[in-house]
């Protein structure tokens, strides 16, 4: 059946909003941005063909509001939905009522976000599959510890729904439960508003490779390579890359095998993401499904040359993945960095104020999937990621030389960023030759805090900003000590204020 979309509504904010309304502005569908009072004057709003107010600033009371997110789909006039990732992305009821509402829900059917959106029921529908997944419950932990019996500790609890590390918890001891059982609960309420948990076996060390996976409503089914999203930093990514430099032929083959078996155990189509833990071993175990887009799409997207928000609009729209698309192979090597609104002296925690300052990189194989500009307040009421970096090159070296390159060009002033990490990690010996897992961060990064100089550096590189304007972009900054640019010192330590 085809369903024609003329107007999308986008019930996100941020990055990827702007992302999708970029897609529909190609294919030629008006696109439609929600907003919460936080966000009336935000990036994605002013991308937009139109926006709609849907509430105050809370998640619970705007983004995660069914009923406001579909009145404003009645108000616009919107044929369609895009629920982007995270918030209502992989809530069934909401993709019902979309549905119910006579609108196209761009995504899985509600169904299959049932079966696999909740990681509980993925994990019972993988291990029906015969696909290993990481010991651990297939029930939510509600009984006394007893329902722990056989798992051990140390162990990680983690919400039911939705992703992004949020409501997950590392538990090394009994004693520690009760605390971070209810500390989990109340993350995954605010984040997702399920409150759900369960527990798995702690896999150390570990890589977190994931696979991406995009059908057709006629049962076609392509598998876009694995990324390996193992640098994180409270269980959440910080970068991600295509392919893993630790997934050999026959570890891909088998990663493949088992994502094509998961999505098999339900009527699936559009985009997805199978997710992984390699152990030491090579082998394998299932995490979840993520019936949605992921952060990192833009990778997959730079080496194989495919929109995927292109593809899922139409395949909503009842289009036939092309044989191209289907046996589509990657070339070549891309890296993304997540460029947070945090501290990584400060345990990378997040932080709020106005980005005064705001000068991405350019250049072959660079890709910036940003949600803020200059002049934009960073408010605490969200995720605090300020733009994806990403590059592309023909193989891994080259793909680091060129991050390299875009981290040293990249100055955002006005608010404390985690460029400096990523400097770090370009020249990290370990993660250049592609030996790292899990544990990355919390074993290797000590870095001092930037010196007076850098800092002085790093402060001239923003007022010639501000001085300049945008003119700016064409012209060389001043220069620093030892034949370091000032623009090269913001970018090692992100810290421009």
């Amino acid at each position: 059946m085809t369903r024609l979309i003329r107007r999308l509504l986008i019930a996100n904010r941020g990055e990827i909003a702007v992302r999708i309304a970029r897609t529909c502005r190609e294919m030629g569908i008006d696109s439609v941005a929600v907003y919460s009072d936080a966000d009336a004057d935000s990036l994605h709003v002013a991308f937009a063909d139109r926006a709609e107010r849907i509430g105050r600033p809370p998640a619970a009371e705007s983004y995660l509001d069914i009923g406001a997110v579909l009145a404003a789909a009645a108000r616009s006039g919107a044929d369609a939905i895009h629920p982007g990732y995270g918030f209502l992305s992989e809530n069934a009821e909401f993709a019902a009522a979309v549905e119910a509402a006579g609108l196209t829900f761009v995504g899985p059917p509600p169904a299959t976000i049932a079966a696999l959106g909740d990681k509980l029921a993925a994990r019972r529908a993988a291990r029906a599959a015969g696909v290993p997944i990481v010991p651990g419950l297939t029930v939510p932990l509600d009984g006394p510890q007893g329902d722990l019996d056989g798992i051990g500790f140390p162990l990680m609890l983690k919400a039911a729904a939705g992703g992004g590390g949020r409501g997950m918890r590392r538990v090394n001891t009994a004693g520690e439960l009760a605390g971070a059982l209810a500390a989990a609960r109340r993350e995954a309420v605010a984040a997702f508003g399920v409150s759900a948990v369960y527990a798995e076996r702690l896999i150390a060390p570990a890589r977190h490779v994931e696979v991406q996976l995009l059908g057709d409503r006629r049962g076609s089914l392509a598998c876009l390579g694995e990324r390996d999203c193992s640098v994180q930093r409270r269980n959440q990514k910080l970068v991600e890359e295509t392919p893993s430099p630790a997934v050999t032929p026959d570890i891909r083959a088998a990663l493949f095998e088992s994502a094509r078996r998961v999505a098999g155990a339900v009527a699936f189509w559009s985009a997805a993401t199978v997710e992984f833990l390699l152990d030491a071993d090579g082998r394998h175990h299932f995490l979840e499904m993520n019936t949605r887009l992921q952060v990192e799409h833009g990778v997959t997207e730079l080496v194989t040359g495919l929109d995927l928000v292109a593809w899922q609009l139409r395949v909503a729209m009842g289009e036939r993945l092309p044989r191209g698309v289907v046996d589509a192979e990657p070339n070549g090597h891309a890296i993304e960095v997540r460029l947070y609104a945090e501290d990584p002296w400060n345990d990378f925690a997040p932080v709020a104020g106005r980005v005064k300052a705001w000068r991405m990189a350019g250049g072959p194989g660079v890709r910036v999937d940003a949600g803020v500009s200059a002049d934009t307040d960073v408010r605490p009421d969200y995720d605090p990621l300020l733009a994806k970096l990403m590059v592309h090159a023909g193989d891994r070296a080259g793909a680091i030389a060129r991050l390299r390159r875009v981290l040293d060009e990249t100055v955002v002033g006005g608010v404390q960023t985690d460029a400096g990490f990523f400097r770090w990690l370009v020249d990290e010996p370990g993660f250049a030759a592609g030996d790292y897992d899990t544990n990355l961060i919390a074993e290797r990064w000590s870095a001092p805090p930037p010196s007076t100089q850098e800092m002085a550096l790093a402060a001239r590189a923003a007022s010639y900003l501000r001085d300049v304007g945008p003119a700016a972009s064409a012209r060389r900054p001043p220069g620093g000590a030892s034949g370091q640019s000032a623009w090269g010192i913001a970018a090692r330590r992100g810290a421009l204020r």
